[in-house]
């Protein structure tokens, strides 16, 4: 953002690869084409994204909210010499000695773009993706008991989606590792935001079968074989099944989480991922070492957090004389 923390891949954003369509639940599919245009919410030239206000007409003429997220894709290596020979219009834009400047037109197959549809969308959705000021929030321990956690306590977003990766009711066939130990295990998915055509954005996310744990405020010593496990298990299977070390992996907790359920990101480090900035990321490593040298830390020390001004939970902390 300055664009605050972009959106991270939420699987609640489902979406299937045939053909555009999109389900609800037990509804039926639908296209893309039948969805109506509102207003961009926000766009970024940097990554290539565009975010969607749209509706899907009713029968009865009623229109249900959508958002639509554009991206277009990386380029993958082995496209690149189809791209430069395959017949296209080229347009020349500039000219000048040793440098051209050609606007091109290529083929569908190497001009993708992935389209994450959220439906039906509601307004917590329409607001998160439209472009607000971003602020730094610095919670105290007090304030977490305070403010957020009551704020949480209060708040019904679902995260069925996340029991359905772990009990094997969706997306089974893209679990890349699983530990079914129901205290120290987790299930390694790909995120959405991943093609896995290519592994400069390589993005998955490690989920822990443990349902009592929201965030890094909930950790402690007991939770070690847990995080250990995370760290080593989810790098063997990243090098095993991708080929890529750990050493070449960014692999952190966000703090605030977008939900409230443990999960660990882990990406390819030459990939600037949404949300693996200073002010949203801690390094799993990082957060292991601190509960091995106090097994309160994180009940002890103040976080540094994003909010946008549109959010409920900053218009807390601006009512309690914090921000």
């Amino acid at each position: 953002m300055a664009e605050g923390p972009q959106p991270k891949r939420k699987r609640e954003e489902e979406e299937e690869k045939n053909g555009g369509a999109v389900t609800q639940g037990a509804a039926a599919a639908f296209t893309l084409s039948d969805l109506r245009v509102r207003r961009i919410l926000r766009e970024s030239a940097r990554d290539k994204i565009v975010f969607v206000h749209a509706e899907r007409i009713g029968l009865s003429g009623e229109g249900t909210d959508a958002v639509v997220i554009l991206e277009k894709t990386p380029f993958q290596e082995e496209k690149i010499p189809d791209l430069l020979k395959k017949p296209m219009n080229a347009e020349l834009q500039m000219h000048n000695d040793i440098y051209c400047t050609f606007y091109l037109s290529p083929p569908p197959e190497l001009s993708e773009i992935k389209a994450t549809v959220v439906y039906p969308a509601t307004e917590k959705h329409i607001q998160k993706y439209l472009r607000q000021e971003v602020h730094l929030i610095r919670e105290t321990w007090e304030d977490y008991k305070n403010i957020t956690l009551p704020f949480i306590q209060s708040q019904s977003f679902s995260i069925q989606w996340v029991y359905n990766i772990l009990e094997k009711k969706a997306e089974a066939d893209r679990i890349v590792h699983e530990n079914p130990d129901p205290s120290n295990g987790f299930v390694l998915v790909p995120d959405l935001k991943w093609n896995q055509n290519q592994l400069e954005d390589l993005y998955l996310i490690a989920l822990v079968h443990r349902r009592d744990i929201k965030s890094l405020r909930d950790l402690t010593a007991e939770h070690l074989p847990l995080l250990r496990n995370v760290l080593q298990e989810g790098k063997e299977a990243i090098v095993k099944r991708f080929g890529v070390p750990g050493s070449q992996l960014r692999i952190y907790l966000h703090y605030q989480p977008s939900y409230q359920h443990l999960h660990v990101h882990f990406t390819a480090l030459g990939y600037d991922a949404p949300g693996s900035s200073v002010e949203r990321a801690h390094l799993l490593a990082d957060v292991i070492d601190n509960l091995a040298m106090d097994s309160m830390y994180y009940q002890k020390r103040a976080l540094t957090f994003p909010l946008r001004a549109d959010e409920p939970l900053f218009k807390k902390f601006q009512e309690a004389g914090k921000v």
